[in-house]
């Protein structure tokens, strides 16, 4: 749970200071983001699955 709330405090400041210096953020679409995120954590999850299958 601390680094779910540790990197929502670190997006916040970021999203901030990106404002502030009138930058654009640093993110994709929301949508498209999220489920890029959400793609890559399950290849993960599923490349390290594939590759204990085959260990032994």
């Amino acid at each position: 749970m601390r680094e779910i709330i540790l990197s929502l405090v670190a997006g916040l400041i970021v999203g901030i200071l990106f404002k502030f210096l009138k930058l654009p953020l640093p993110a994709p679409p929301v949508l498209a983001g999220v489920l890029g995120i959400v793609g890559v954590y399950l290849g993960g999850v599923l490349g390290e699955w594939i590759l204990n299958s085959f260990k032994g």
